[in-house]
């Protein structure tokens, strides 16, 4: 019996007249462990991002268009029926079940897969239809399930994150207001971790451990596996007034928290699965008001401590990058160099550094028409050597104790076109343009993200993703609540925020092209006009520039370029041995 079936059978048992699973674990990770890879066990589909439905006698599956061509093969002879997202013939997942369903139907969901906010969305649009909740039913169902991450947490050193759990929550206190009659439930795993200073590595490339946390003023509940801690980190929690719990305990939280106080949860982060406890144990309940969460938005705002480890960590990550770069240039064309690769090659330069803990998340190694392709990420099946002509797009981060990066450098292996030259030239411009940006303070990452676009879109092109996303601190490398993107969001850009900046252009069939750095959030200046906000480019590694087109490029664009440059140098140069400093001269070379 394969699975579908065995899922099948147990919908019968239920009386389901369908069952959606998406890509989630229970914190809404952007990965998620193989204990909660339910779609991909349901469907056979390895991709990281789709949702699965299957009815007593149809299948379907949901994924976007970096997963299209992979999709077609692994769901091939499967009965599941691939729904390409963002197709204007593609059916919504509740306009495919209308369609083959009645009126009466029964659907069901795992309540630790789905948000508050998604369920509620997902119930009104499948009305009259009837939308059911269960508790994760492959449990039952999926044998030799893997087990829960077993992996070690540990708490990380002050000296890298500058203040203590304690004062954190000294933070949090006045955001929340009356703290005296109320309960903060924390689901979010790198919310977790930042309040607890706690890592891990349940989640890959996420340095989280799996866990539920309460604030209960002044009292702190973690539940966790507890074997994952020493004695030692378990002495320093308790000192920061942290009751300690096992994970599975968690159904149990209302007995540790006073009756007579309101919960506040956030809608976005917080599964049906702990609205449900809160329901059966008829706890009031409050939505919080600031949707992004209190503690992301402290988190966002990096303090003095966590700056100076960033800037450590470019340069840890710089000096690997460099030494990448040398190697990959003595032995392309040489020998046989694939995009793999250069994935692995990138992870033994950066491994070298004693403060590294992993990637931040899987490198893109794309050659040539596999750069065209906004998120690809090379596998055994895609694989292929790299040549002399053409664009090699590497996208690739890690993760320091001091701090996450995350950089791309585009590079051209031959002798570059005029329309090449044009394309990498409008998208350095636009990486220049965002980098030099002056701007009032209180001004959202919505309203910089033309100044990254505005080159490309004035000859009639553009690219589909954000220009920005947040970076946390030895934490996730996309990390809200602050963005720049086109799609409205009403977070302000306040100093501390570091982001992303990472303009691209993508030709179908031939090449991409993107360079990205992270830069920081800091005040300019205030004036008779009010106060102004600047960034400052943290990132360091030497920008290609064989495909530059100077004629292109404005006079500030060149000084701005040369003096990022010149940083470089400075920054890297004491780190590298003498034929190391003579390779980035060149590279940091004035245009």
């Amino acid at each position: 019996m394969n699975n579908i079936e065995k899922l099948r059978n147990y919908m019968r048992k239920e009386k389901m007249d369908a069952f959606i699973i998406p890509s989630n674990d229970p914190h809404f990770s952007e990965y998620v462990a193989d204990y909660w890879k339910c779609r991909e066990w349901t469907s056979g589909f390895t991709g990281s991002a789709a949702t699965v439905v299957v009815t007593d006698k149809k299948a379907a599956l949901w994924t976007d268009s970096r997963y299209f061509l992979q999709a077609e093969s692994q769901l091939e002879g499967s009965g599941i029926e691939l729904q390409k997202i963002g197709l204007d013939e593609t059916e919504t997942i509740t306009e495919w079940l209308h369609r083959n369903l009645d009126a009466k139907a029964k659907a069901g969901i795992d309540e630790k897969l789905f948000s508050i906010v998604e369920f509620e969305d997902l119930q009104n649009q499948l009305s009259p239809m009837q939308l059911v909740t269960v508790s994760d039913p492959f449990v039952e169902i999926w044998e030799n399930r893997p087990e829960m991450p077993q992996n070690k947490a540990f708490l990380l050193n002050t000296k890298f994150n500058g203040k203590t759990t304690t004062e954190k929550l000294q933070d949090i206190e006045p955001a929340l207001g009356n703290t005296k009659n109320i309960v903060y439930i924390i689901s979010a795993l790198d919310e977790i971790a930042w309040l607890f200073n706690i890592r891990g590595s349940d989640i890959d490339y996420n340095p989280t451990a799996i866990a539920y946390a309460i604030i209960d003023f002044p009292d702190l509940h973690l539940f966790i596996d507890t074997k994952k801690i020493s004695e030692d980190d378990k002495k320093t929690l308790i000192t920061n007034k942290v009751k300690l719990h096992e994970y599975n305990d968690f159904t149990t939280f209302p007995k540790y928290i006073d009756s007579k106080k309101t919960v506040i949860i956030n809608s976005k982060k917080t599964s049906v699965y702990v609205y449900n406890i809160l329901k059966r144990n008829n706890l009031k309940t409050k939505i919080e008001t600031n949707t992004n969460g209190v503690i992301s938005s402290l988190k966002s705002i990096k303090n003095a401590t966590e700056i100076a480890g960033f800037r450590q960590a470019m340069i840890a990550d710089g000096v690997a990058l460099v030494r990448f770069f040398i190697w990959f240039e003595q032995n392309i064309g040489k020998t046989k160099i694939t995009e793999l690769d250069v994935s692995a090659k990138l992870h033994e330069f950066r491994a070298k550094n004693k403060l590294f803990a992993g990637e931040s998340f899987e490198t893109i190694s794309a050659y040539a028409e596999h750069g065209a392709i906004v998120h690809y990420e090379p596998t055994e099946e895609s694989n292929i050597e790299i040549g002399k002509k053409s664009f090699l797009l590497i996208d690739s981060g890690g993760q320091y104790l001091n701090g996450t990066t995350d950089i791309t450098r585009t590079l051209h292996l031959g002798k570059p076109t005029a329309a090449e030259k044009k394309d990498y030239t409008l998208v350095l411009k636009g990486n220049l343009a965002l980098s030099m940006a002056k701007f009032p303070k209180g001004t959202r990452g919505t309203q910089l993200d033309m100044l990254a676009r505005q080159p490309l879109c004035s000859t009639g092109k553009n690219y589909r993703h954000g220009t920005g996303h947040g970076v946390g601190h030895f934490l996730n490398v996309h990390e809200g609540p602050q963005s720049i993107r086109m799609n409205e969001n009403p977070v302000v850009l306040e100093a501390g925020m570091i982001t992303s900046n990472e303009p691209g252009v993508y030709v179908t069939g031939k090449y991409g092209v993107r360079i990205e750095n992270l830069i920081l959030c800091k005040p300019y200046k205030t004036t008779d006009f009010g106060e102004f906000m600047q960034f400052e480019t943290i990132s360091l590694a030497p920008v290609d520039t064989k495909a530059i087109d100077k004629k292109l490029l404005a006079n500030d664009e060149i000084n701005t370029l040369n003096k990022y440059h010149e940083m470089v140098y400075k920054k890297l140069s004491p780190h590298l041995n003498a034929q190391e400093r003579k390779w980035l001269k060149k590279k940091t070379r004035k245009i």
